[in-house]
């Protein structure tokens, strides 16, 4: 994969902000000309660095559901199949590796707390699923 460069990484950091700018202003706060952008923006989308582009939704906007961040922990080298495994749960909606006690952190969503505690059930049965901790998300001060 090509390095980013300074502007690649500015460029990264004003989509974040706002996904739907459009390129005339992405040029003016950057400093360069919309060609610029338009190539940069689309070297970026080609080699992969940029996945796709989505929605962020106001939390009070989804009314409802339960949000938890679950620490799991994963027995020998089963992490490819767990990771395979959770892959395929709906409520999990991002799945990181770490470091530490952890081997994982999934940020979950589901509708209720009986949809919640099925989940959490789910998630210890998977085969490779030593341990998990789970913590509610509670009111989110900072994105």
């Amino acid at each position: 994969m090509t390095p980013l460069t300074e502007l690649d990484r500015r460029l990264l950091a004003v989509l974040r902000e706002d996904g739907r700018a459009p390129v005339a202003e992405l040029a003016r706060r950057l400093g360069v000309t919309r060609a610029t952008v338009t190539a940069r923006l689309d070297r970026l989308v080609a080699t992969g660095v940029v996945v796709g582009f989505t929605v962020r939704v106001r939390e009070d906007a989804t009314t409802g559901g339960v949000r938890a961040i679950s620490l799991i922990e994963v027995a020998g080298r089963s992490t490819d199949a767990v990771i395979t495994a959770l892959g395929g749960f709906p409520e999990i909606e991002s799945l990181h590796t770490t470091n530490g006690a952890w081997d994982l952190v999934a940020e979950v969503r589901a509708a209720d707390l009986a949809a919640f505690d099925a989940l959490l059930a789910r998630i210890r049965s998977v085969p490779g699923v030593a341990n998990s901790e789970t913590s509610l998300l509670l009111t989110s001060v900072l994105r």
